[in-house]
C-alpha cells in the first residue's frame, strides 16, 4: 500500500509543473525587437562570374552588416539576366556577418552537370535599424 500511494504521489509530482504552467509559456516569442518604423532595407548589387570548368560543388555569398535589425534575415537573390535563379534568407550572426553556399555543379552518372555557369547578378537585401538624431550607430 506504501508503494502504491508512493508511486500515486510521484506521479503527481511529475504532473504538478504541467498544471501549473500554461502550455503555451515559452512559445511565443516576439521577434520584432525593434519596431518596423526604425527598420530600413538595404541594396547591394553585386556581380558573380562563376567558370565552366570550375572544380568546387559550391559558390558562396558572405558578407557582413552593420547595426543589423535583430530578428531579420539577409535576402540573397542570383539573377542570369532578367531571370532569378536562385533566392534565400539566411540569418545574420551576432557578429553582423552572414554567409550562404549554394550549388554550383553537382554529378550525375559520373557527368559533371553545371547548375550555375556564366555571369550572374547577385542582390542582397539587409535589414538594418536607422539611425535617428542624437544616436550613433556602431
Amino acid at each position: 500500500m506504501k508503494l502504491l500511494l508512493g508511486a500515486m504521489f510521484g506521479f503527481f509530482i511529475l504532473l504538478l509543473p504541467s498544471l501549473t504552467l500554461p502550455a503555451s509559456q515559452g512559445a511565443e516569442w516576439d521577434q520584432k525587437l525593434v519596431p518596423e518604423e526604425n527598420v530600413a532595407l538595404e541594396k547591394s548589387i553585386v556581380s558573380m562570374h562563376i567558370p565552366s570548368d570550375s572544380k568546387l560543388p559550391f559558390g558562396s555569398v558572405w558578407g557582413t552588416v552593420q547595426n543589423a535589425a535583430p530578428g531579420y534575415p539577409v535576402v540573397i537573390q542570383i539573377y542570369k539576366g532578367d531571370k532569378p535563379v536562385y533566392v534565400a534568407q539566411t540569418p545574420v550572426k551576432s557578429d553582423g556577418s552572414y554567409e550562404q553556399y549554394f550549388r554550383v555543379s553537382s554529378v550525375d552518372n559520373g557527368k559533371m552537370i553545371h547548375i550555375f555557369e556564366g555571369d550572374y547578378t547577385v542582390n542582397i537585401f539587409k535589414a538594418v535599424v536607422k539611425s535617428t538624431p542624437g544616436t550613433t550607430s556602431t
